[in-house]
């Protein structure tokens, strides 16, 4: 039987300024975004807790592999999450994203982006064991203050 995707929630994040471990155009760039807060929306409703990191390699052909932990607060407890995943800019923007100023996402359509997650989580109330129980994906998009990630389960 061929898997099919059901939408379940989505996360809106907004993120603090990265700060930058290393970088360079030889072995790729190295940063920390904070998590700063979110609001949750869908089968799980509620609010990120600040505290989280997204932690980013942005290798020197530009494909960025990250690896994001933070908390859902949500009206049935709460929900760590642990989304390893990967981000693909058109070749066009790649050079750009050793620099400082990322204001050219902006100008990348959509679906030119790619930002493909895997998600885990742990879950503290048996009403969320659902959660833990099945494959989850996700697409992400960015925001002019951070992200919003749409998670779906695989049916």
């Amino acid at each position: 039987m061929q898997p099919e995707l059901a939408f379940c929630f989505a996360v809106k994040v907004e993120v603090g300024q990265p700060v930058v471990v290393a970088n360079s155009r030889e072995s790729g760039k190295r940063q920390l975004i904070p998590i700063v807060r979110g609001v949750v929306s869908g089968e799980l409703n509620g609010e990120v807790l600040p505290g989280g990191v997204d932690s980013q390699i942005i290798e020197p052909d530009g494909l960025c592999r990250l690896s994001a932990r933070y908390a859902l607060a949500t009206e049935l407890g709460t929900v760590y999450v642990e989304n390893n995943g990967i981000r693909r800019v058109p070749p066009a923007f790649r050079p750009q994203l050793f620099g400082d100023n990322m204001q050219f996402f902006d100008a990348i359509p959509p679906q030119a982006l790619y930002f493909r997650t895997v998600p885990q989580f742990e879950v503290y109330d048996p009403r969320l064991a659902w959660l833990k129980e099945s494959i989850f994906i996700s697409t992400g998009e960015r925001t002019p203050h951070g992200v919003t990630i749409d998670f779906y389960r695989v049916t």
